[in-house]
């Protein structure tokens, strides 16, 4: 308990709890998403079951660093390439969420109607939902525990850092899922960003390192652009 009596101490954990909440946004994005597909009576049980599940994950792997850290070391080589597990699971996540987030784009898109657009939508089922889920929290999980071993060497804070933040997503989860899934245009652009996401990690796994700040702007500077144009065309109608 010493350590919480340091000055220090709750710079780093503030500091690592709002990246944490921060790297927490696409997982927001994502599990809102895939909530809002399942019928609406099992929404509120797959994002909390979906936020619990990622917060069990962490705090496990969290209690495995050294096993997190040795993910890194290189176990396969293509063409004097070296990949690590680390590697395979960025680049595995960031294919899925390509293919994932393309195909839900072109549902909507290619919907001869919104009401043909929500039937295709809402066919996933909430096992379905929470396997998808677990997938990518467990490509989250890994960025999220590597930053937090790059900020702190103090396990406590990490596992601090992780509950909190894990609690102010459950808390923001239903109020984002709602306006994503209330605006399609938002859905278009969540789906884009999540895209994006998928490139990055993909790049990541190939040891390309992009700065998440860079993304991050540009995800928020569109999504401001977006809420412009929406008040725009609500004062015209």
């Amino acid at each position: 308990m010493e350590i919480f009596l340091q000055p220090d101490t709750w710079i780093a954990l503030l500091t690592l709890t709002f990246l944490e909440i921060v790297l927490g946004i696409d997982n927001i994005i994502f599990i809102s998403l895939v909530a809002g597909k399942v019928p609406k009576e099992n929404q509120k049980k797959a994002r909390l079951g979906g936020l619990s599940i990622a917060l069990v994950m962490r705090i496990l792997l969290l209690l495995s660093i050294t096993w997190i850290i040795g993910l890194t070391k290189p176990v396969l080589t293509l063409i004097n390439f070296e990949l690590s597990w680390r590697d395979i699971i960025l680049i595995s996540g960031g294919i899925f969420l390509l293919i994932k987030s393309t195909l839900e784009i072109h549902h909507k898109v290619e919907a001869k109607d919104q009401e043909n657009s929500t039937k295709i939508g809402s066919s996933l089922s909430f096992s379905s939902a929470i396997i998808q889920i677990v997938l990518l929290d467990i490509v989250f999980s890994f960025d999220s525990i590597l930053t937090a071993v790059g900020l702190t060497d103090k396990l406590i804070l990490m596992i601090i850092a992780v509950i909190i933040a894990i609690i102010v997503m459950m808390i923001f989860a239903k109020p984002v899922g709602e306006f994503v899934n209330q605006h399609p245009t938002i859905q278009i652009l969540a789906l884009s960003f999540l895209i994006l996401i998928g490139v990055m990690l993909i790049v990541e796994g190939a040891h390309y390192h992009v700065p998440k700040g860079y993304i991050y702007f540009a995800v928020f500077f569109s999504l401001a652009i977006e809420m412009l144009n929406m008040r725009y065309r609500k004062k015209n109608t």
